[in-house]
């Protein structure tokens, strides 16, 4: 018999539902949900944009920043192309590849769960059309710095597409974080991808959204699905953006509890890497397995990789209590031995 998940800690969610303001916002365009959203959604890049401050033809809209993705892949790759990207990494690069057709190309991660951006340089050929890097990664956390970023971004040919997934930079605190706007205005091959399904808590609604170069921002926007962002999802984002201070607050709470949950973890004895996301990331060639296991026995799903690592997202404060409790017992079963 499966045991109950009492805690959902597998898809780095937040931990948090929307926001009174927000589920109202939302309440209102349910009651017009008998109409249609607009054909494209121009009006949300609008307020995107002037949030960024950018000029509305720099920014792309789709469902989730990995329909903006697929948007961007359809757009400038051709079937036998490639598309380069650090393994592992999110799951749905190589599907989006087979996707468009694309040969995927993955490429190792260091052994520190960095990406190996020489290596990712030395796979780039003259069939790679899009090289994608996670900045903070996804899963272990670790950041790409500012000066890496840019060393790397001048080593792209421009005939191939940086794409640089943020999904996770509201929950970095470094002070070394690369500065994208600046550097979009230096490489026109170099789209930011960003979401509202993390920081933002809106993870259902499927809204994401990419800054670019207009020329690489309209050819994305060819690819964009009509009605494709639905009208609760638009009210929920513009809602969302008003209240942004309170959300910052909210994310700031993750990211004290993100800190708590590793100082805990390495005091037990388990070797937890630096983490810029709202997740935790424990890797062999400590126990992960049998770590899994015992999250698993007391409730909490977390994302397994067996025999590779074990990431935890950030809960609330009982959740994150539940997995830390599971894990002490597998480091004092691992004592005892």
């Amino acid at each position: 018999m499966d045991l109950p998940v009492l805690h959902r800690l597998a898809l780095n969610e937040s931990p948090y539902p929307p926001l009174p303001s927000v589920r109202e916002a939302m309440r209102q365009a349910v009651a017009q949900a008998h109409r249609y959203p607009p054909f494209h959604p121009d009006d949300l890049a609008e307020r995107i944009a002037a949030w960024c401050r950018v000029t509305s033809d720099r920014v792309a809209v789709g469902s989730g920043s990995v329909g903006v993705a697929l948007q961007l892949l359809r757009a400038v790759v051709r079937p036998g192309d490639s598309v380069a990207y650090a393994w592992r990494t999110f799951d749905a690069y190589p599907l989006l590849a087979a996707m468009v057709g694309a040969q995927p190309v993955p490429v190792p991660l260091s052994r520190d769960g960095h990406q190996d951006l020489g290596a990712l340089l030395a796979a780039l050929d003259h069939r790679t059309r899009v090289v994608v890097l996670c900045n903070p990664h996804n899963p272990t956390g670790s950041l790409v710095t500012a000066d890496a970023l840019a060393a790397f971004l001048r080593q792209v040919p421009r005939r191939v597409t940086v794409l640089l997934d943020e999904a996770y930079i509201e929950f970095a605190r470094d002070t070394d974080l690369p500065d994208t706007p600046a550097l979009l205005d230096a490489h026109p091959n170099l789209l930011v991808l960003r979401t509202f399904s993390k920081a933002y808590g809106l993870a259902a609604l499927r809204v994401g959204y990419a800054l670019g170069a207009r020329g690489l921002v309209a050819a994305i926007r060819r690819q964009q699905l009509p009605f494709g962002v639905n009208a609760v999802a638009t009210a929920a984002v513009k809602a969302s953006l008003r209240a942004e201070s309170q959300l910052r607050r909210r994310v700031d709470t993750i990211v004290a509890e993100r800190e708590r949950l590793r100082g805990e973890l390495v005091s037990l004895g388990w070797c937890v890497p630096p983490g810029h996301a709202n997740s935790v990331w424990l890797a062999a060639p400590d126990p992960i397995d049998e770590g899994a296991a015992a999250l698993t026995d007391a409730g909490v799903q977390a994302r397994h990789y067996t025999g590779e690592g074990l990431r935890i997202t950030v809960g609330n404060r009982k959740a994150n209590d539940t997995a830390l409790t599971a894990l002490a017992g597998v480091r004092a079963h691992r004592s005892r031995r």
